[in-house]
């Protein structure tokens, strides 16, 4: 994968680097200001204010005084757990973290919630609720396989993230830099959600994004802590651990759960359509 900049440039960085390069000029995207295709390079400049620089080939292109994305505040994040996990729902979590909060964070150690220890995130996950403007949305399993009849997980992560920043939206004015941890095309992103009422637009697409933004890494956390919550209390209501991931572990635990409970209780509790609902038939 071709590696990806974001940079906050200047008007005049702008334009002075459109004119030293205008030669290659290429059609104009959507919400952009100009694109330029050079050698081992896309440069991007979009309307809301950031700089795109993708490409094999990039550094010598960018402007080293300019500051990075990742240091652009406020600055609005979401990211998604659950999607790889047979048991427990998709939760989705987009916040919007202020140049207040960046302390009281960076002392919390925020980065992506697959680096931090479950128990870090049961301690830290509700102090980030408590502090940051939030939008949180819980996808349990019923629904999920409902949905997924007609809509693959590409398709429903996009319209819970733009769901996510819509009900966001209403508690809080959106920053104009927003950033998904990318999981599809952009174009593919937008396709999805071409028949929503309302489409949140002028977000940056980059993958490892938790790892590079504070307001993903944040919202991974609070999505995480959900996705914890949310399990140790189906592990309550039925009495037996469910093993997260989709591995053979996970497989025995469901077959035990299948015998206990029968198969139209393990709708409400797995997303059927995962390999590992073949394996159980086998099994049981």
């Amino acid at each position: 994968m071709a590696n990806t900049k974001t940079v906050k440039l200047t008007t005049a960085a702008e334009e002075q680097l459109y004119r030293q390069y205008h030669d290659y000029a290429s059609k104009t995207p959507q919400y952009a200001k100009w694109q330029l295709k050079l050698p081992g390079c896309v440069i991007t400049c979009y309307q809301s204010g950031k700089t795109v620089f993708q490409g094999n080939n990039i550094d010598q292109y960018v402007p080293a005084s300019e500051e990075k994305a990742t240091d652009i505040l406020p600055q609005a994040g979401s990211d998604e757990v659950g999607t790889g996990d047979y048991f427990g729902p998709v939760i989705v979590c987009a916040s919007i973290v202020r140049k207040e909060d960046l302390s009281s964070l960076k002392d919390l150690g925020i980065k992506d919630s697959k680096a931090i220890s479950d128990v870090k995130i049961m301690q830290i996950g509700k102090m980030l609720m408590d502090r940051l403007d939030h939008s949180l949305l819980i996808l349990d399993n019923p629904r999920y396989n409902r949905i997924h009849d007609l809509n693959n997980m590409n398709a429903i992560k996009a319209k819970l993230h733009n769901k996510a920043y819509c009900n966001l939206a209403k508690k809080a004015q959106l920053p104009s830099f927003k950033i998904i941890d990318q999981f599809c095309a952009e174009s593919s992103y937008y396709r999805y959600l071409q028949n929503e009422e309302e489409v949140v637009r002028n977000i940056h697409f980059e993958t490892k994004a938790e790892n590079k933004y504070i307001s993903v890494g944040a919202s991974s956390i609070m999505a995480r802590y959900a996705f914890l919550t949310c399990m140790a209390n189906l592990e309550e209501k039925y009495g037996m651990p469910l093993i997260k991931g989709a591995s053979s572990e996970t497989d025995a635990c469901a077959v035990e759960f299948v015998r206990k409970y029968g198969w139209e209780e393990l709708q409400k509790v797995a997303k059927m359509h995962f390999a590992n609902t073949k394996k159980i038939r086998e099994l049981v």
